[in-house]
């Protein structure tokens, strides 16, 4: 689902923006391999609550991923949502693949295939290689489309079509012909598109409303679009008051199962330095946003919420002043609750949100765009 790092501009810094890179997967590598034996969720809350939390979810579904590998290829994993059963199920040396989406029957798998010699960058993956569509276990993978075909797929809610954003604009490709049986005005959304559950809408990040990074809804059936960070007064709810974080930056949506919300990545301005990027809800009208969880000196990409709405899962990004570039990647997943909440050290968010919660977070291993089904993925069998 949606992604790892949105090139946001470091804001702050004394007479200009710096911006930050796009992490380029291949320069991740040996690191994202590591990442698995750093803890950075249980020390706040107490082992006792992440073991909890892991009990819980141990057997609701399974969860798709990318990982590189030590040969320096990425290819895709499953495992169950506590860390468990991690199985790898494709194995292409020559080729990355990555960006896997379950498809809502739980049935198939969409992911994206590159060359290994291409450098992969985020804010082009949806651009890069071909499509290809797999049982969800792996098995029968099917290219669909040739290379730089079907620009940032995204499954319809039957299963049956995907949402394409191209030039022309959003296309929706039938996949038993392949054919385009309808294009929509695409209305300034540039990357991240995702089709809502009930049909109904879509979502992407698109540089209207004042601002390159806003993540925005569109009717599927008028075109019309609204931005979903637009509460009244500027004001997220919870939000004390003397704190600004009216401007941000904004990424990687993803739907709420209801398709009534949108989970996305937000990096508010702060005037004094350096912020770091948050996860954020909002109703799908944009008057009602607040913060999901925030990690103090982590990024929170990716984000996914569970089929049943009760959890969250995204990566994690540890930055050093080295251009941007990443030095640790590690999922993460938490109870959505009620409030904002946080782990790790929460002082300055705290001042922000005074009701946030402090929640433990469990550990999952190195991974990237991570997708979640509640559905009985079996192993394939072998040959």
């Amino acid at each position: 689902m949606p992604a790892i790092s949105c090139g946001h501009p470091q804001v702050g810094e004394p007479g200009r923006s710096r911006v930050v890179r796009s992490i380029r997967w291949h320069g991740v590598g040996a690191l994202g391999l590591l990442a698995s034996a750093v803890s950075f969720g249980a020390p706040a809350t107490g082992p006792a609550g992440v073991a909890e939390l892991a009990r819980e979810v141990r057997n609701k579904g399974w969860i798709a991923y990318g990982n590189f590998r030590a040969r320096g290829d990425m290819d895709l994993y499953l495992m169950r949502p506590d860390g468990s059963d991690s199985r790898k199920i494709t194995d292409t040396p020559d080729m990355h693949e990555g960006a896997p989406q379950f498809s809502p029957d739980g049935r198939k798998l969409l992911y994206r295939r590159v060359r290994r010699t291409t450098k992969l960058e985020h804010r082009r993956f949806g651009f890069q290689g071909r499509v290809i569509i797999a049982n969800a276990d792996g098995s029968d993978p099917v290219a669909i489309g040739e290379v730089g075909e079907h620009p940032w797929a995204c499954w319809s809610p039957d299963s049956k079509q995907v949402s394409c954003l191209t030039l022309e604009g959003i296309q929706i490709v039938d996949l038993a012909t392949e054919k385009v049986v309808r294009t929509l005005p695409r209305k300034g959304i540039y990357e991240h598109l995702y089709w809502s559950p009930d049909g109904k809408w879509f979502c992407g990040v698109a540089n209207t409303y004042g601002g390159k990074w806003t993540v925005v809804r569109l009717n599927a059936e008028t075109g019309q679009t609204n931005p979903l960070f637009r509460p009244p007064g500027g004001q997220a709810e919870g939000q004390s008051r003397g704190s600004d974080i009216s401007r941000g930056l904004e990424c990687a949506p993803d739907w709420f199962p209801d398709a009534k919300r949108v989970l996305f990545s937000r990096r508010p301005h702060r005037p004094e330095g350096h912020s770091w990027t948050q996860l954020w809800m909002a109703s799908a009208d944009g008057k009602h946003v607040r913060p999901v969880h925030a990690e103090e000196g982590r990024h929170l990409y990716g984000g996914t919420v569970s089929p049943d709405g009760k959890y969250v899962l995204f990566s994690r990004a540890v930055w050093h002043d080295r251009g941007g570039q990443v030095s640790v990647l590690q999922m993460g997943l938490t109870r959505r609750h009620d409030v904002p909440t946080f782990s790790g050290e929460g002082n300055r968010f705290q001042e922000a949100f005074p009701n946030a919660k402090r929640v433990p977070v469990l550990g999952l291993p190195a991974g990237l765009e991570p997708d979640w089904t509640y559905a009985n993925v079996k192993e394939k069998e072998s040959p």
